[in-house]
């Protein structure tokens, strides 16, 4: 997959006037606090009982990136209400000339998906995004560490989906749902949501992070929160429309190279 342009490659318009206007997201505080992150023996017995899929991701070791369940503690931050947009996304290409996402039409998005997540951005094409939107706003936005993603999306109480222990299709957008592409942000709002009322955390499209994946417990010193090598992977959070259930749960986590793109992979801000 081809890296993504840098800033420096192109000029940004120093006034926005001078493009179409910046729309910031909408912004939700996340509470200071302990939170409990990964899976538990518990959550496992759990989807032993109720899911078809566990017992072979149980006698396959899948469940062992997500192990074990320990207590991190946060300070307050804020995360976006949703994932950043077709329309938001084209604001930005539209002001500076940066290179168009793989899956549009020309330099546009496809006809009707304005309000769909953005996707087949690489992680390096996301950080293009924050860098000019901090210029144009004034402000510090950046990408959510995988800790603070799941806690956006778990809450204080351990639950496996955003809305409790049990999964629902009408709750998020997975393969079960059939709807074969992304959905519209917060189409789902407020039964998917999670409890600090965060929407889309799981199913529609798989988000980045920036942290590199590694083992746990998490620890933000350990250097899993640097920039990191090309070659070392970087988490990926919620699991995506075409992609099952097994994978739309708030403790689930992937790797993948920082200039992968995918028609199932976008970002959301934290600050």
């Amino acid at each position: 997959m081809p890296l993504g342009t840098k800033l420096d490659d192109f000029d940004m318009a120093d006034d926005v006037s001078q493009g179409l206007p910046v729309k910031l997201p909408d912004m939700i505080t996340i509470p200071a606090g302990p939170f409990w992150m990964g899976t538990t023996d518990q959550h496992i017995q759990t989807l032993l009982e109720k899911e078809d899929w566990a017992s072979e991701w149980n006698n396959s070791d899948l469940f062992m990136v997500e192990l074990p369940a320990h207590q991190v503690t946060l300070n307050t931050y804020q995360i976006a209400k949703y994932p950043v947009t077709n329309s938001e996304y084209y604001v930005f290409i539209f002001n500076t000339g940066y290179k168009v996402p793989k899956n549009w039409t020309g330099f546009k998005f496809p006809e009707g998906l304005e309000s769909h997540p953005v996707t087949s951005v690489s992680k390096l094409d996301a950080e293009a995004y924050i860098q000019w939107l901090n210029k144009a706003s004034g402000s510090r936005y950046r990408l959510p560490s995988e800790a603070e993603w799941e806690k956006a999306a778990r809450g204080p109480e351990l639950r496996i989906y955003p809305w409790g222990d049990n999964f629902d299709p009408w709750r998020c957008n997975t393969i079960e749902s059939g709807k074969k592409l992304t959905t519209p942000v917060g189409s789902y709002s407020p039964g998917g949501d999670s409890v600090f009322e965060v929407a889309d955390m799981v199913g529609n499209v798989w988000e980045w992070t920036r942290s590199l994946l590694m083992p746990y417990p998490y620890k933000a010193e350990d250097g899993r929160e640097g920039m990191g090598s090309p070659n070392q992977k970087v988490v990926v959070r919620g699991g995506a429309w075409y992609y099952s259930r097994a994978l739309a749960r708030c403790s689930s986590r992937e790797g993948v190279l920082q200039d992968y793109i995918s028609p199932a992979l976008g970002f959301r801000l934290a600050k």
